[in-house]
């Protein structure tokens, strides 16, 4: 019996590299091919079109507020995307997307050596936040770094959402687990596959760590009764966006390199830090100035 079970523990940790190592390779290659996007909203009626997909800044509402003053201004309209970084990159290669905003650097920075994509600039950027059920069973509080709190996840075997999505919060929560030389087990690794705030409300329910923008948080705080922040800050938690377009023009390539300016602006940027201020009592995202110091 005892037999039976080692190799039952051997063939559940063979699955769990298998899984792991598979999630892994997603970190710097998007994928292949993009299932056809769905449009997520428009804004505005003008004459000159342009496609993006983005996730987190779609789902706060902060693009809505920069695209809608963009669209008034320039007789433009919007069309969004909602994909993660990685899906948000393979539809730029494709060319069914015009600009992305995406949060991948390392995906990032390797689209631009291969080739096809341009213009990588900084707009701004929010944090990484682990949190957790909070009675924090595996003492994430007390952690000095973001490795030592997945140390801490991982060895009382305390649950973890992922969202396992190649979007860079999957991308980036990926390098954290190998930065502290760790794969994560499946009998306590929960991978959804969704969203954001799909993802933060499973976690909600399950009473689970999970990496988390900050921006999403502060917006669905009063929704996850069962989770707080409990550790934050450090270079490894920044998390900065930029802007990629494709080298190859699509026809809405010229009106999105306008928003791209737009975004980098001044209001443009003074939409971004004060975003989210008024309601929430702290901006939702900082400015790009902010960002690189």
């Amino acid at each position: 019996m005892q037999q039976g079970r080692s190799r039952g523990r051997v063939i559940a940790r063979r699955n769990s590299c298998v899984a792991f190592l598979a999630m892994a390779a997603m970190i710097t290659v998007p994928a292949a091919s993009a299932a056809e996007p769905a449009l997520g909203a428009t804004w505005g009626h003008g004459s000159h079109s342009f496609t993006i997909a983005t996730g987190t800044p779609g789902e706060t509402g902060l693009l809505e507020r920069l695209a809608t003053e963009f669209a008034d201004q320039n007789d433009a309209k919007v069309s969004w995307y909602p994909a993660g970084s990685g899906q948000a990159l393979a539809l730029l290669k494709q060319g069914k997307v015009d600009m992305v905003l995406a949060h991948a650097p390392k995906a990032e920075e390797k689209a631009v050596a291969e080739g096809w994509a341009t213009g990588r600039a900084l707009i701004g950027s929010n944090e990484f936040w682990i949190v957790g059920p909070k009675s924090d069973p595996a003492k994430v509080v007390a952690a000095t770094n973001a490795a030592d709190a997945l140390r801490r996840i991982s060895a009382t075997r305390s649950k973890f959402v992922s969202r396992g999505d190649e979007s860079g919060t999957h991308q980036r929560e990926l390098a954290l687990w190998k930065s502290a030389g760790l794969e994560p087990a499946v009998d306590w690794y929960i991978v959804t596959g969704d969203f954001m705030t799909a993802s933060l409300r499973r976690a909600d329910a399950e009473r689970a760590y999970f990496l988390t923008d900050s921006s999403t948080f502060i917006l669905q705080r009063s929704e996850l009764p069962n989770l707080k922040v409990l550790f934050r800050g450090g270079k490894d938690l920044s998390n900065p966006y930029h802007t990629l377009y494709r080298v190859k023009a699509t026809p809405g390539t010229q009106i999105a390199r306008r928003f791209g300016e737009f975004l980098l602006s001044e209001r443009g940027q003074e939409l971004m830090r004060k975003y989210g201020r008024g309601r929430y009592g702290e901006p939702l995202y900082l400015d790009a100035a902010t960002t690189a110091r």
